[in-house]
């Protein structure tokens, strides 16, 4: 398995990975967050040309299988989106991912990595407190966090339950990683999907 920087021509491979890992979301009737369209090419491309845009391939060459979108949000790395493929479930990856976005953020000195997710669905919140991941109170929001939240609400995501979930990083053991998630845009926050789907055939938020 490889982690590494994503590449403008694997960017219709990302959005399949997403519409798969909505039928997750329509088997405990959230049809729509199914139903959701993943992020746009030019969405995607933006990333991949920021540095916020890493994914998972099975070996050299092949074809992605997960993929996660970061930027910095007041400080700290924010993973907007994290998405496995339901044919590669259940097997690490989307801890592995987080695991490495977490070294490479130490690395760079940045305390946290954050995320909103859904509180009561068995593969969001309580998968990444599981992962190291602690809810935030209210009052515990930065500025940024708290836009993400108001945009969220008003695309309709409070239908259901959310919150936002925090990691420290720690530094790591031996040489740091050669490229950084971290891309250092300020304290804006992209206005895309804010969905988690399932680690077991997906992914964040």
């Amino acid at each position: 398995m490889r982690i590494e920087a994503g590449r403008a021509r694997e960017l219709d491979v990302l959005q399949e990975i997403e519409r798969a890992a909505g039928r997750w979301f329509r088997d405990i009737g959230m049809d729509e967050i199914a139903d959701d369209e993943p992020p746009t090419l030019e969405s995607l491309g933006s990333y991949a040309r920021s540095g916020g845009l890493w994914v998972v391939t099975p070996e050299p060459g092949s074809r992605p299988v997960a993929y996660a979108l970061t930027e910095p949000v007041d400080g700290c790395l924010h993973v907007e989106q994290i998405s496995v493929h339901p044919d590669s479930a259940r097997r690490g990856i989307g801890r592995a991912l987080l695991d490495e976005l977490a070294a490479r953020a130490a690395a760079d000195g940045i305390p946290a990595l954050t995320l909103t997710t859904f509180a009561d669905v068995p593969w969001n919140a309580p998968y990444y407190a599981r992962l190291g991941f602690r809810a935030l109170a209210a009052g515990d929001l930065t500025p940024g966090l708290r836009q993400i939240r108001a945009d969220e609400a008003a695309a309709g995501l409070d239908r259901w339950p959310r919150l936002c979930m925090r990691r420290e990083t720690s530094r790591p053991v031996g040489p740091a990683p050669a490229r950084s998630p971290y891309s250092p845009r300020g304290t804006s926050v992209a206005a895309g999907r804010t969905t988690t789907k399932p680690p077991s055939g997906a992914h964040p938020r």
